[in-house]
């Protein structure tokens, strides 16, 4: 059985005692999200688990916990982007949050930490060149500590409009998609990173980018030395090709307040 924890909040940064407390209890009562009174309990035994998937922005309350998991396999998808606090309103300064990677990463391996550029919005403020300004800086900075980035485009989320809204955030178009994506796999060349997309649609193979498995069964058989079927997780979107997993977090629970996140917060910005 494969853990996400979690693509509904970011459990190292805002609920990192928790999830430790979880691991000591070996076990976790997970909500079904469209049935509340639903609980299913899952199993947190060494046993049962064949591997962690980690979501953040913001690792730094778990890193010197994490000996606690020694007996777990596990990975992170560590999203780092180049907004300010109008996008990403309780996140630490970019500075600390690169700080935090790299530490991360000389800590568990650089091949057990994805960066995540995700997801890319538009408004006035983050036009192209700044997404292409500084996904370069990051790169460049990132590029000894992680193997892989996986980016996508704002999807607009009903329960997100009035936030897409207030901040003049917009879709993008086919042509916008396209010129970022080609000078992403540029850039990503030049500093000797796999390139791919999360949950996109587009065909981008023509620019060496790839569709990601964020739950990814080859990552997963290379840190356990077990191999994974790729069976697709039917639970999650059409264009997501993450392999099945647990998901043991609750939505409007996060509290990076992240204007765009489809999870919501708990601090009135979703």
């Amino acid at each position: 059985m494969i853990i996400s924890a979690s693509r509904r909040t970011d459990i190292p940064c805002c609920f990192s005692e928790w999830f430790f407390d979880l691991i000591k209890e070996n076990v976790v009562h997970v909500k079904n999200p469209m049935n509340p009174n639903q609980i299913r309990t899952v199993s947190l035994t060494p046993e049962d688990v064949d591997c962690i998937v980690f979501w953040t922005k913001n690792p730094s309350p778990m890193i010197d916990k994490l000996d606690k998991i020694n007996e777990y396999k596990y990975y992170f998808q560590f999203t780092l982007n180049p907004y300010d606090q109008d996008i990403e309103t309780n996140l630490p300064s970019k500075k600390e949050i690169i700080n935090t990677f790299k530490l991360l990463s000389d800590k568990i391996g650089k091949e057990k930490i994805i960066w995540r550029y995700d997801p890319v919005l538009l408004n006035d403020k983050y036009n192209i060149q700044y997404h292409i300004d500084n996904f370069g800086k990051l790169a460049l900075s990132l590029k000894d500590h992680t193997e892989k980035v996986i980016f996508s485009f704002i999807d607009i989320y009903k329960k997100i409009i009035k936030n897409i809204k207030l901040n003049n955030i917009r879709e993008l178009t086919l042509e916008e998609k396209i010129i970022i994506a080609e000078t992403f796999s540029l850039i990503a060349k030049e500093n000797d990173l796999v390139i791919e997309t999360c949950a996109e649609a587009i065909d981008l193979s023509k620019f060496g980018i790839q569709h990601a498995r964020c739950v990814d069964d080859k990552l997963i058989s290379k840190i356990t030395g077990q191999n994974f079927p790729a069976k697709k997780d039917n639970s999650q979107r059409l264009e997501c090709g993450c392999i099945k997993s647990v998901d043991i977090g609750e939505y409007n629970t996060c509290l990076n307040g992240c204007v765009y996140c489809y999870a919501g917060s708990v601090n009135g910005f979703l």
